[in-house]
Parts: structure tokens; sequence; C-alpha cells
């Protein structure tokens, strides 16, 4: 099992490099990788420094050498596709191949409809499905051109192609929703999320997930499941809170480092990244 931080892309700092900061502690502190939201305005009332998550994701890669990094997750439907393939790959390079895409239809619905978006479910999840087919064709390196309900594109190629041939796409779904892990399966990594944020998965939800999953899986690679939840800083406490899951399949744990736990202090983010994930003793 890996370790990440994974944390807001608002209410910390005004200034994408403080973030980069605590993704190099992160990295000295032994987390396998590092995690973004990718937010607008999240919540009405809630007043505080938002910041760019790609800006911010590549403030990171500048400042860190080995962990993996990405938006968890970005939601194509309020992006153009092209424009964020060549985000993506932009990202790729600068970061020397560590990028881990995270997608899904997004949220929360103020995120949306502030700004004039659609949240219809039906229409978010159609051009995800057209965006991830877009990404994919524009992230081969090959000529590409695409023809869908929401997005048209004539025939082109981009380049550079990503360092290592592809980029990991990691699939979010609302739980106990079944379609978004039917999406998931056909790419590298399922990352579900309880339908009533903030309540978090069982571990009963976590089996069902991960058997949906293989159940429609058509090759064998190598796939993750992500799951985010909270352990103390004390190490040995941390590895019984996510054993359990490590024995379900659980591939990569996501440590929540926000506001809402931490009730703004960014101190008491720093401390807990400082910890260091859970590690079984010798």
């Amino acid at each position: 099992m890996k370790f990440a931080i994974y944390t807001p892309n608002f209410g910390y700092s005004n200034n994408p490099l403080d973030l980069a900061k605590l993704a190099k502690e992160a990295e000295k502190a032994g987390w396998d990788g590092f995690f973004l939201w990718d937010h607008l305005v999240f919540m009405e009332g809630l007043n505080v420094p938002v910041l760019d998550p790609w800006i911010t994701l590549s403030a990171m890669a500048m400042k860190t050498e080995k962990i993996k990094i990405g938006p968890l997750i970005t939601p194509i439907s309020r992006r153009r596709p092209w424009k964020l393939a060549r985000e993506i790959v932009s990202l790729d390079h600068l970061s020397n191949g560590r990028l881990i895409l995270g997608v899904g239809l997004g949220a929360p619905e103020y995120d949306f409809v502030t700004f004039g978006e659609d949240f219809d479910n039906k229409i978010r999840a159609k051009k995800l499905d057209e965006g991830l087919d877009i990404l994919l064709g524009l992230l081969s390196g090959n000529d590409f051109s695409f023809k869908g309900d929401y997005y048209k594109i004539k025939n082109v190629k981009f380049l550079p192609a990503p360092i290592n041939g592809k980029i990991p796409i990691w699939v979010a779904g609302m739980w106990p929703n079944k379609k978004p892990f039917l999406r998931a399966s056909k790419f590298d990594g399922v990352f579900p999320i309880h339908a009533d944020w903030p309540e978090n998965l069982t571990l009963e939800d976590v089996k069902q997930i991960i058997n949906l999953v293989y159940k429609n899986r058509k090759d064998s690679k190598r796939y993750d499941i992500i799951i985010a939840g909270e352990t103390p800083g004390n190490s040995s406490e941390g590895i019984n809170v996510v054993k359990p899951y490590k024995e379900v399949g659980v591939t990569w744990w996501c440590e929540n480092i926000n506001l809402f736990r931490f009730k703004n202090s960014a101190e008491k983010m720093l401390e807990r990244i400082r910890q260091g994930p859970p590690k079984e003793s010798d």
C-alpha cells in the first residue's frame, strides 16, 4: 500500500509556493504522493483563498523529485478537454513522469451553477466520457479527430506525448451508484467517495466496489484502488486503521489534510504531514 496527502486547493494559503513547500515536506516525511482537489469556489459562504490546481501542481513538481502528484479530481465537464490535454502533458514532463490524473463528474453543485455550468448528472457524465476519449486520443501522439454530442475536433496531432507513453488515469465515483465504477473499470484506478460525503465508506462498501470493478475489468494489468481517510500521527495506531483496507485490496491510502479536519490550522496540517504515513514496525 502507498500513502499520499490529499488536500484542497483552497483554505491553506494565498500562494501556490506554500502548498509546494507542503509537498516537499511530505516527500521528506516518506509520503508517496500529494494529490490536490480542483475547485473554483467549493461552497457558498466559504470565503477563503482558492488556488488554481494546475499552477499549484506545477510549483509542486518543481519543489519535489520523487512523489507522485496530480489532481484528485479534475471535473472534465467544466474544462475544455484539448486545453486540459496540453496542461496534463506539460505537467507530466515538468514532473519527469510523476503525474497521475484523477477525473470525475465534479461536485458540489455550487462549483458549477455559480458560473452557469450545467450540473445535470447525465450531461456531465456524457461530457466526462467524451472528454476521456479525447484525452486518450490527444495524448497518444498520433493523428486524432473526434465527433461527439458535446465536443468536435478536426484532425490534429498533439506533441509531445507523455514521458512514459501514457498517464495513469484514476476515475472517481459516488457510491453506491454503479455507473461510475463501470467507467472506472476501463482505466487505471478507482477513487470511490460516499454519496453522502463527508461520510466515510465502510469496509464492506470497499469490498463491493472492488468486486464490481474487477468483475468488469477486461485486462489483468495493475489496477489501483484509492481510499481517502484519516489516521493518527502515531504510526502503530495508523497501521491498525489502514490494515483492513490493505487486506481487501486497497493500493493507495490518501490522508485527509484539510481545513475541515484541522479547523483551518496550517500548523496542525503541517504537523500531521511531518509525522509521516503509517508504517509497520520492523
